[in-house]
């Protein structure tokens, strides 16, 4: 349980900077018209994932039976944008250093809830393809909204 709540903590600590650091790249425009261009609501692109982050790391302190969905469904949104990005389908806007520490905290997210490490309700497939799902839509929705 030590381990669990540390782990929890850790990941807790960087979802706040990073959701700092994001927040404060956000460009609020002048104007009511620029609040309904596309370019506007790309920017909340790396604080949703940093906020998945957040919550996948509140879920896995108090040891929530949604626990290794959630880790899931961070991990595979986090893992998506440099892979998207990668093979041409959008630009990502998360800069290097988030995309590192995102993909850092992804890949031990996934390792988490899919071997059920801490004993918290298993992830079946039908929830892990849902994930993965969900994943996608939050990137797409970003990028392509």
């Amino acid at each position: 349980m030590k381990k669990r709540k540390t782990i929890a903590l850790l990941l807790f600590i960087i979802g706040i900077v990073l959701s700092t650091a994001f927040i404060i790249k956000i460009e609020f425009p002048q104007g009511f018209e620029a609040y309904f261009k596309r370019e506007y609501y790309n920017q909340f692109g790396p604080l949703a994932i940093s906020v998945e982050l957040l919550i996948a790391s509140y879920y896995l302190f108090i040891g929530h039976k949604k626990t290794n969905f959630t880790l899931a469904l961070f991990g595979f949104t986090a893992l998506l944008d440099p892979i998207f990005n990668q093979i041409g389908i959008f630009n990502s806007i998360v800069p290097l250093y988030g995309t590192i520490i995102l993909s850092v905290c992804a890949l031990l997210c996934l390792w988490l809830a899919f071997t059920n490490t801490f004993k918290l309700k298993r992830l079946s497939i039908l929830a892990a393809v849902l994930s993965a799902i969900l994943g996608i839509f939050v990137e797409l929705f970003f990028n392509y909204l």
